[in-house]
């Protein structure tokens, strides 16, 4: 797929289906987040692989975290916390691993992390695979933070699903007008 083409017509893939990614997939994903702009070459990100059990697992930390929020669910909402992750055989956390730097703000180095999440969505869909990046309020849970064993210095910043794609999500055209203006103003 050429680049240009891949970053005009890239869409979300909320469904997605076995196999997940193999591991000659996954290592051409995390050679594309090692890519990402990265001021100091600090490397501000790493990516937690969840599938198999894990998915279940990550499934019971999100009933545990909206419990200890929410207080008693019903059987509804439990059913569709377990299910969330069973979306797609696999899914990359994607977490920000900040330090204090003299030049390079933790802001600085969240966007970074951002940056490397975006390359491995992009990537994905160069190698055929289906993504979606997904936040919500579960991923900037604290108690879904500690399950996930993230250390004080790291934040989430989403959950990355990956397979094969169901069903494409339909993306709307953006006016390309309208994301940029002139500074100083021509008014």
């Amino acid at each position: 797929m050429e680049a240009l083409d891949l970053l005009l017509n890239r869409t979300s893939s909320p469904l997605l289906k076995a196999p997940a990614p193999s591991a000659e997939q996954l290592e051409t994903l995390m050679r594309a987040a090692a890519r990402a702009p990265d001021h100091g070459s600090l490397q501000p990100y790493r990516f937690l692989r969840i599938e198999g059990k894990g998915l279940e697992a990550l499934g019971e930390l999100f009933v545990e975290a909206s419990r200890a929020e929410q207080g008693e669910l019903d059987e509804a909402q439990l059913k569709k916390l377990r299910s969330m992750p069973g979306r797609a055989p696999l899914i990359l956390a994607a977490i920000a691993v900040t330090q204090e730097h003299p030049k390079v703000p933790v802001s600085e180095q969240v966007i970074t992390a951002g940056c490397a999440a975006h390359a491995v969505v992009q990537a994905a869909s160069a190698l055929g695979l289906g993504a979606m990046w997904r936040s919500g309020a579960l991923a900037f849970n604290p108690l879904v933070a500690k399950g996930l064993g993230l250390r004080t210095h790291e934040q989430l910043i989403g959950f990355i699903y990956l397979g094969n794609v169901i069903k494409e999500k339909p993306t709307p055209d953006a006016d390309p007008h309208a994301l940029i203006s002139d500074w100083p103003s021509h008014d």
